[in-house]
């Protein structure tokens, strides 16, 4: 034991290694929380990612297609894709993938081509219009109930069938680069995520468009110019209140102001954007004032000491210097938004859509809405790529808030 200090008592001593052990006490639950943190999103990154990676991929047979003697041609005149697509389906490419699939596959075989699997063709042909000159094998989707005995999940009678494709190298789970490109289905093996990632970019920049600005303007206001009374503090108490409340309570107020006045617009992303915007605006204007109020009085006092304005006292000086913060907040509330499925719903967006929305008023759903559809559903196939779907959810949030940390990083300024 080290010897006592000569002007420190015994007991003195005794406190000082106590306070010493609280403090080492303290560091090590600190650093244990952060540990505990890290491991529970790599635990969570790793299973997302493991159950999600076979949801990128699906069952696919190979039908090798003579094209040259099908006799198909691509008229060059045509533009859009689907008038393209269009003629070849005129021409009979349908009937030559099906009648290529059964001197490929078998009747059997045949049978169990996904329905729609001549569309992919067509894709492929429009794609690469050269391989209508010879003969090409193709990659088309199987049937649902084929893929699930290819993956021993059901259909014991067509598992023999899927080990002899197998076998013959015929059928195999390949990588599926159409599911981002592809929307929503009834078969899990040609539905796609697009519609809904296309949704949710629209919805959320409604959001950011009329959420941000708004919620800037009132934060600067009640901070720089408005007056304190009782009115005001009324006002704060409210701003308080409604960034506590549940998000189905904006879902409803969504339902009856904006499907009120836009009854045509049910399930749009301009009437999710609006109502998400409710929601987000609370949390913004609680980050901008206290932004805006860490911003030093000096800086006002300073500005206006050399003639500045009010006016440009606050968006030449302090805005700029508070706006760190500010874009912090709306990261906050732009994630909890991305993220909220209760109030879209009572909007309409949990409607089957197959198609993505051309604009701000067209039908659409988003990535949230989209998971809690096919997670109730049964099929094993939807169950990969409801996986599938979080991992997108997951690197769009990630892009998203990479995105305003770096404008934040920017914008930030150290007195």
């Amino acid at each position: 034991m080290s010897e006592l200090h000569p002007t420190r008592s015994p007991a003195f001593e005794k406190r000082l290694r106590k306070r010493y052990a609280a403090e080492r006490r303290f560091k090590a639950l600190g650093l244990g929380a952060i540990l505990f943190s890290i491991a529970v999103l790599l635990f969570l990154l790793v299973t997302m990612t493991w159950n999600g990676v076979s949801g990128f991929s699906r069952v696919e047979l190979a039908v090798p297609v003579d094209f040259a003697k099908a006799g198909l041609t691509l008229d060059p005149t045509l533009e859009t894709d689907t008038e393209k697509a269009q003629a070849l389906e005129a021409q009979g490419l349908p009937s030559a993938i099906d009648l290529a699939a059964r001197a490929a596959l078998g009747q059997d075989g045949a049978q169990q081509l996904g329905a729609n699997g001549w569309r992919d063709a067509a894709r492929k042909i429009v794609a690469h219009p050269s391989i209508l000159g010879g003969t090409a094998t193709l990659w088309l989707p199987a049937s649902d109930d084929l893929a699930n005995a290819y993956a021993h999940a059901g259909q014991a009678d067509l598992q023999p069938l899927a080990a002899r494709l197998s076998a013959q190298g015929k059928l195999a789970n390949r990588f599926d680069a159409g599911f981002l490109a592809r929307s929503d289905a009834t078969d899990p093996q040609l539905t796609g995520i697009w519609g809904a990632l296309k949704g949710s970019m629209l919805t959320m920049l409604v959001t950011l468009l009329i959420a941000f600005p708004i919620g800037v303007f009132a934060a600067l206001y009640l901070e720089e110019y408005a007056p304190r009374n009782r009115w005001t503090d009324l006002i704060e108490v409210s701003i308080n209140n409604l960034a506590a409340v549940p998000s189905i309570i904006f879902g409803l107020l969504g339902l009856a102001l904006f499907l009120g006045v836009f009854p045509n617009l049910r399930s749009a992303p301009l009437i999710g954007g609006m109502t998400l915007a409710l929601m987000t605006m609370p949390v913004i204007v609680i980050a901008g004032r206290n932004a805006v109020k860490a911003v030093p009085p000096s800086i006002r006092e300073g500005a206006l000491a050399i003639g500045a304005s009010r006016v440009q006292v606050v968006f030449h000086h302090v805005l700029p210097l508070a706006l760190p913060g500010i874009l912090t907040g709306t990261i906050i509330g732009m994630a909890r938004a991305l993220g909220e499925t209760a109030p879209l719903l009572m909007i309409g967006m949990r409607a089957f859509v197959a198609t993505p929305p051309g604009g701000f008023t067209d039908p659409a759903t988003v990535l949230p809405v989209q998971i809690f559809l096919w997670s109730d559903e049964i099929d094993r196939g939807f169950v990969e790529r409801t996986s599938a779907a979080i991992i997108v959810l997951l690197v769009f949030l990630l892009v998203m808030n990479g995105l305003a940390i770096i404008l934040r990083n920017r914008f930030e300024k150290r007195w």
